[in-house]
């Protein structure tokens, strides 16, 4: 048995029972990315040694304990990638630029240290967009990520390294963060299952901040079953993150998908704004049809309206670059990372930021720094704001209506790599299908619901209302349990 190709819920279940030991999984995972890594570059950094010495005290633990016990602790023994955004203690950490090269911190972020006190192994950090700006995984600073299932296209962005892990199935989960699709785009693209939850749900706290009104930390695994276990431990209030909910996690009891009409008395809207001209046929399509399986499942669907969605792009790309420009002026090499020679202290600033943040953290930077200057943060920012609302209030009108929202991730399946080099406006459109969530605050899950012509992997999103992932993840365990698109896996001489 190839234990890389066990589910994390699988594999929780075949440690519980004594079929494999933690050392011998997490070494299996070891083994495929030193064989995978030089095509895919998913990792930044692999901490073989001590996620072995973790290993080793996992299977300690799951000989002190009872079976039944051992089950109720999923994540005991199970290897996990981590977006390189997120710290842990003494593992490298750079976010992808080189302006935090060399970075060791010395804390970890609430997220991961959840989902290690819950016993899961932390064995690398993924590949991520500089500062996660980006959407193809292009803009690190230490190479570009390939896709799983076609080497010559990206993984999506910004948790393109988390999702090529787990699709390659080098880990079976990982964490990502997603501040405009960042998780979801990214899940879709390489064909695995990654969940946004809603603002507040997940703490920030030892996150790398990009947008802080819109980062999110979410799970990316090869269903919604094994994804609905990580978000399960990491969720929840943070006395660390203020912006954290202090709300009580619902248990995700998946159970009750298994009868005939799972979803019977399930309303589900589409709205027509997120089925645009110029989009790809077969992503449509594919959309369509994983919409009509749901309502064979006994879903109804309803048309909805969200009629600012036009706007999402440019209020994003005010919102976040303005953010971005303020959380980014910490890194000047004094406290973080490398520091540039120079003659005086401005010297200093002005050569470590120069030299070292990538051009498209720049760019945002340069944005962000104009929709907040004197004379035009109201004409930008502040209206920006604005517009802001009324995306959230054409959310809440929809759900007084439906329980769900269901729309394509993207426009197009994966794309070339290269293919939006120097037009950055071409690659900000990736993101027009799930910035609305981001400013909206709602929860958002993508999912595999086909593949395109060239073999490529379609992805479906559903949106639901603030704090309610737990009936996303229902809904798509339900298509799960009745399609196979989630079980398909690259070839094994690619991945």
């Amino acid at each position: 048995m190839d234990l890389t190709d066990l589910t994390l819920l699988q594999a929780s279940a075949a440690l519980a029972k004594g079929g494999t030991s933690s050392v011998d999984l997490t070494r299996a995972c070891l083994k495929r990315i030193e064989q995978l890594e030089p095509t895919l570059h998913a990792f930044l950094y692999v901490a073989g040694e001590k996620a072995l010495a973790a290993a080793e005290e996992a299977d300690r633990q799951l000989e002190r304990i009872s079976r039944s016990t051992s089950q109720e602790s999923p994540l005991l023994g199970i290897p996990v990638a981590v977006k390189d955004v997120l710290v842990v203690a003494d593992l490298p950490c750079t976010a992808g630029s080189k302006i935090l090269e060399g970075f060791v911190p010395p804390f970890t972020a609430t997220a991961v240290q959840r989902l290690q006190a819950a016993g899961a192994i932390v064995i690398g950090k993924t590949n991520t967009d500089e500062f996660a700006m980006g959407s193809s995984t292009e803009n690190s600073a230490y190479g570009v990520t390939r896709n799983p299932w076609a080497p010559g296209r990206v993984p999506g962005g910004s948790s393109g390294g988390s999702a090529a892990a787990v699709a390659a199935h080098l880990v079976p989960a990982a964490l990502g963060t997603d501040t405009g699709g960042s998780v979801r785009q990214p899940a879709a693209f390489c064909g695995v299952t990654g969940l946004k939850p809603t603002y507040g749900r997940v703490s920030r706290y030892g996150l790398i901040a990009y947008g802080s009104s819109l980062d999110c930390v979410g799970p990316l695994a090869r269903s919604a079953a094994d994804a609905a276990v990580l978000f399960a431990v990491m969720s929840g209030r943070d006395p660390l993150d203020a912006t954290s909910a202090d709300m009580t996690v619902p248990g995700i009891d998946l159970a009750e998908v298994r009868q005939a009409s799972p979803l019977q008395g399930l309303m589900i809207g589409i709205p027509d704004e997120y089925f645009v001209a110029g989009m790809q046929a077969e992503v449509e399509a594919g959309v369509r049809d994983a919409i009509a399986v749901l309502e064979r499942l006994g879903a109804t669907v309803v048309p909805v309206s969200l009629p600012h969605t036009e706007y999402a792009l440019p209020v994003y790309y005010i919102i976040a670059p303005a953010e971005a420009s303020a959380n980014l002026a910490r890194y000047d090499g004094v406290r973080y990372g490398p520091r540039e020679a120079g003659e005086a202290m401005w010297d200093v600033f002005y050569r470590t930021r120069g030299r070292r943040f990538g051009p498209e953290v720049e760019r945002r930077i340069m944005l962000g720094t104009y929709a907040l200057s004197a004379g035009y943060y109201d004409a930008y920012y502040g209206q920006a704001q604005k517009v802001r609302t009324l995306i959230r209030r054409d959310f809440e009108a929809a759900f007084t209506q439906v329980d769900v929202i269901a729309a394509p991730v993207a426009p197009t399946t994966a794309f070339p790599i290269g293919a939006h080099a120097g037009d950055p406006l071409a690659m900000y459109l990736e993101d027009i299908f799930t910035l609305p969530a981001n400013l909206a605050g709602v929860p958002g899950l993508a999912f595999p619901v086909g593949f395109d012509g060239t073999g490529l992997p379609v992805g479906m999103q559903l949106m639901g209302r603030h704090f309610q992932e737990d009936l996303l993840l229902r809904v798509a365990h339900a298509y799960q349990q009745v399609t196979d698109w989630h079980r398909r896996r690259p070839m094994r001489e690619t991945a």
